[in-house]
C-alpha cells in the first residue's frame, strides 16, 4: 500500500511538475521566436540595393524560422531617418527589424540633430549583412582621367566640378566628401533622390562624377555612359584593371554597408537566435551569389557585438568629417 502511495505522490509530482513548465516553455519568447510573420522595415523605397537585399533573405528566412515569413516594409525619407525613427518606438520583441545603414543607425544624429533619436542607443545591433563595392565615375566628357589628375585640376579651379550623391549625408556623399579633405580640394555636391538617379545625372553631363555603389554604375559604365576612374575598396572581378583610390590616397577605403537592427533594450539570448537565423540565411550559396554577382559585394557577416563595435567605428570615422564639412540634413 505505502509502495503504491509513493508511486502515485511521484507520478502527481511528475505531472505538476510538467503542468508547470509547459507554460513556461510555451511563453519563453526566445523559443518561440518566430511563431509569426517578421518584418524588416527598408530604410529606402523599393528596388534599391538594400530593398533588393532584404528582399532575397526574405525568400529564404521561412527555411531556418519555424516557416514564419520575413515581411519586407519600406519607409522611406530624410536619408532613412523616417524608418529609424518609427523603429526606435517599436517592442523589442523581435518581430520589428530594421535594414540599418550609415545614416539611420550610425551617424543619423550628426546630420539632423532634430531626427528624435539617438542612432547609436536607439537600437540594438544584430548583424553586419553586406559590404558593396562603390567605385568613382566620371561623365566620358572629363579629360582627367585619374583621381590625381581630377586633384590636381581642383586645386587649380575650386569650384569647377560638380559631383552628384543619392542624399545629404548617405554614403555616396561622405565618400566623396573624404576625397575632398583627405586631398584638400572643394568640388560643388548636389543630391539627388537614389543611386541611379546619382548615376544618370552623371551621365547627362548634369555633374562631373559620383561616388555610388558598383551595381548602380554598373550597366552605364559597361555601356560607355560613365566612365570608372577608381574603386573605393579592393579589386572587383565586376571591374577588372580599374585602380584603387587608396593607389592615389593612401589608407582612403569606403564601401556601402547594410545591416540588420532591432529597438533598443532586446533581449540578449533573442538577439543571438535572430543572429543565428540569419546568419544560416546568408551562409545560402544563392544569396552569396547575388551578393557577389549582381550587387558587387560581399556578405559580413559575424556577431552582433562585431556589428555593434563597426557601429562605433563607422561614427568615430565619419563624425569629424560631417562636422568640418559643415554637412546638415535640412
Amino acid at each position: 500500500m505505502r509502495k503504491t502511495m509513493m508511486m502515485s505522490r511521484r507520478a502527481f509530482g511528475g505531472l505538476a511538475a510538467g503542468l508547470l513548465t509547459a507554460p513556461a516553455i510555451a511563453a519563453d519568447p526566445v523559443a518561440a521566436w518566430p511563431d509569426r510573420p517578421v518584418r524588416v522595415v527598408v530604410p529606402f523605397g523599393a528596388g534599391g540595393a538594400v530593398d533588393t537585399l532584404i528582399r532575397a533573405f526574405s525568400q529564404r528566412f521561412s527555411e531556418f524560422a519555424n516557416g514564419q515569413p520575413l515581411v519586407v516594409e519600406n519607409r522611406s525619407g530624410a536619408g532613412g531617418m523616417v524608418a529609424g525613427a518609427y523603429v526606435a518606438t517599436q517592442p523589442a520583441d523581435g518581430y520589428t527589424l530594421m535594414a540599418a545603414d550609415i545614416g539611420a543607425n550610425a551617424i543619423g544624429k550628426e546630420l539632423n540633430p532634430k531626427a528624435g533619436y539617438d542612432p547609436m542607443a536607439s537600437f540594438t545591433p544584430l548583424m553586419h549583412l553586406v559590404n558593396l563595392d562603390a567605385v568613382m565615375v566620371a561623365n566620358p566628357s572629363v579629360p582627367q582621367k585619374t583621381v590625381a589628375e581630377i586633384i590636381a585640376a581642383a586645386r587649380k579651379d575650386p569650384d569647377g566640378f560638380v559631383y552628384s550623391s543619392a542624399g545629404i549625408g548617405n554614403g555616396s556623399h561622405l565618400f566623396m566628401a573624404l576625397l575632398a579633405r583627405e586631398a584638400g580640394i572643394s568640388m560643388v555636391h548636389v543630391p539627388y533622390r537614389s543611386g541611379a538617379e546619382t548615376v544618370t545625372a552623371v551621365m547627362r553631363g548634369d555633374a562631373q562624377f559620383c561616388f555610388p555603389t558598383l551595381a548602380s554604375a554598373l550597366t552605364m559604365i559597361r555601356g560607355g555612359q560613365v566612365r570608372p576612374v577608381a574603386l573605393g575598396a579592393g579589386p572587383s572581378p565586376l571591374l577588372p584593371g580599374v585602380p584603387l583610390m587608396r593607389d592615389t590616397l593612401p589608407g582612403f577605403e569606403v564601401a556601402i554597408w547594410y545591416g540588420l537592427a532591432a529597438p533598443a533594450g532586446m533581449d540578449a539570448a533573442l538577439a543571438d537566435k535572430i543572429n543565428a537565423t540569419f546568419a544560416k540565411v546568408a551562409a545560402l550559396p544563392d544569396i552569396r551569389r547575388m551578393v557577389e554577382e549582381v550587387q558587387g559585394g560581399h556578405i559580413v557577416g559575424g556577431s552582433r557585438q562585431d556589428f555593434a563595435a563597426f557601429l562605433q567605428r563607422e561614427f568615430a570615422r565619419w563624425t569629424p568629417i560631417i562636422r568640418e564639412g559643415g554637412i546638415r540634413m535640412e
